[in-house]
């Protein structure tokens, strides 16, 4: 009875240790608890009795951390995230497993070592699996918890987001080393110097973004709409209102956030006509995001003005057909008009815009908010123009695109000058989503050395500069109001971009290796039993 009242005390701390990392990210924005944030979890798993034991509460502490960074969406997912954090909790076993391994018992200085690499490489092994975008997208990746502080973004411009989680999960790996295996101290203390020299190293020596010019960007943030038949239009009319006050400014660029527009302009010219008057108003091209069903059948593109040149990319020719589903799309609206250029959203929230196998999951549709209609993804990521800015190119991207590295550095390396994120939260407005969201947008701007622009309908909207620092003030979930940011734009290229997911293949290599050593070692140690010695008959012997 006792053992069994330890195992159940045993997995509740499993589950309460694995979500303490939530205290290091937004609202909360503890960033240097995520230092310590895993010692607890490290420190109960390599005490597990059994190999079956520590996969047992590696997954219990993984889905405790789904759980807490993801708990805002309980009122859309309701009971079904806690399946959704069960399943993916399970991608944290083979971390546990190592934890085990290389910690457990009274680790000899070559194990602890060894510790400071693997433990971090199947952590990032976990992250890397968890971000595909069918498991809900890189959300909640331990080294995002670092977006406000300038050294770890310095590493970002280098490795990626991924490179500032593979050093958080180090420190905790040395701390615990320091604190449970006092003959591991030396190789603990050297594991952590070597994480301040690394990022003393890029914070003294990787050569920060060049500051070319400047864009005055105008992000309208309209606040919330009750709910209603009309709600789509009242929210054109507030952020119509809000951007006409932006007359005079001298804006080279107005954005609106994600569902600004609540219908297709080929099939609605009245309001194609009211934001091509307030772009003329207003001496900008609006950046606005439709969603919307499209009107199936052929389509052709969008006319262009005579000056196309100067407002618009070079239009396809052949005509597209459309499938009279509903897209998200961010679309670029001079004083004539849209100019052709649009881009439709191509990675989807699972639940909240499209169900995973609909099939044998559709009834989420009846215990949360879950989408009752699939929308249609975009083919290919779109670079548009800059009216009256030649050179300069924006990269839009729409919600939850923003978490993807690999989403933002192919705008880079295809030329973008600036990042736009257009986003709505409005059905987590008191939670920590708004918060969290928002501070994405510094990672990609440090990873990609490019300034980004986060705009949302209801808050948090905030801008970053290429080296991820914050530029202006964000505006909260409590502001209604247009305001024009000051967005310094910035040439060269950095490390991520040229290199890119480089930690992750690392680390993927690394693990590898070590596979490969345990394998060829257990085949070692399964010797063949020795031959048999060949038996012959006894020799007869003659007898006189």
């Amino acid at each position: 009875m006792g053992s069994k009242r330890i195992r159940y005390r045993r997995a509740a701390a499993a589950v309460a240790a694995g979500a303490l990392p939530c205290l290091a990210f937004p609202a909360p924005a503890l960033w240097w608890f995520a230092y310590v944030a895993l010692v607890p979890w490290m420190l109960l798993l390599r005490s597990a009795p059994t190999g079956r034991r520590a996969a047992l509460e590696g997954w219990l502490g993984g889905a405790g951390f789904i759980v807490a960074v993801h708990h805002w969406l309980l009122p859309s997912l309701h009971v079904f995230l806690l399946p959704l954090a069960a399943l993916v909790g399970l991608l944290w076993i083979p971390w546990a497993l190592l934890v085990r391994e290389f910690l457990g018992g009274v680790p000899d200085p070559g194990r602890a070592a060894a510790a400071l690499l693997l433990v971090p490489a199947g952590w990032l092994l976990s992250e890397l699996a968890r971000s595909w975008q069918g498991l809900g997208g890189p959300w909640g990746l331990l080294g995002a918890s670092q977006w406000q502080v300038p050294p770890a973004l310095q590493l970002a411009s280098v490795g990626g987001v991924w490179l500032v989680s593979l050093l958080v999960v180090a420190v905790n790996c040395g701390l615990v080393l320091l604190i449970a295996v006092p003959g591991a101290r030396v190789p603990a203390v050297a594991g952590v110097t070597g994480c301040v020299v690394l990022t003393g190293a890029v914070w003294l020596w990787v050569p920060r973004p060049e500051v070319s010019g400047a864009l005055r960007v105008a992000v309208v943030q309209p606040g919330l709409v009750a709910d209603g038949p009309d709600s789509t239009d009242q929210r054109f009319a507030a952020g119509e209102r809000l951007t006409r006050a932006l007359a005079g400014q001298r804006v080279d660029l107005v954005v609106w956030g994600e569902s600004s527009v609540g219908a297709d302009l080929a099939g609605r010219p009245d309001l194609a006509g009211r934001l091509a008057a307030l772009s003329a108003e207003v001496g900008a091209p609006l950046l606005v995001n439709v969603d919307a069903r499209r009107p199936a059948g052929p389509v052709a593109p969008a006319a262009a003005a005579p000056d196309a040149a100067a407002f618009s990319a070079p239009v396809a020719a052949a005509a597209s057909t459309a499938d009279g589903g509903i897209y998200k799309s961010s679309v670029l609206v001079g004083p004539r008009g849209p100019t052709g250029d649009r881009y439709d959203k191509m990675r989807l929230v699972p639940f909240g815009e499209y169900i995973p196998a609909r099939s044998l999951l559709g009834w989420a549709t009846s215990v949360g908010k879950a989408a009752g209609e699939d929308r249609r993804r975009g083919a290919e990521p779109v670079l548009m123009n800059l009216p009256g800015r030649p050179g300069v190119r924006i990269g839009p991207l729409v919600c939850f695109e923003s978490a993807f590295p690999d989403m933002s550095r192919r705008l880079t390396r295809d030329g973008a000058a600036l990042l736009i994120a257009q986003s709505a939260t409005s059905s987590f407005q008191r939670s920590w989503a708004p918060a969290q969201h928002a501070s994405l947008a510094a990672l990609r701007a440090a990873e990609d050395g490019r300034p980004m622009v986060h705009a949302t309908l209801t808050g948090i909207s905030a801008v970053y500069g290429p080296s991820g620092e914050r530029v202006g003030g964000a505006l909260p979930t409590s502001a209604r109001t247009a305001r024009v940011y000051e967005v310094p734009l910035a040439r060269g290229s950095t490390y991520y971009v040229r290199f890119g997911d480089w930690p992750v293949g690392a680390c993927l290599a690394l693990l590898a290796v070590y596979c490969a050593a345990e394998g060829a070692r257990s085949l070692g140690l399964r010797k063949p039993a020795p031959a048999p010695e060949p038996t012959t008959p006894p020799a007869r012997t003659a007898r006189g």
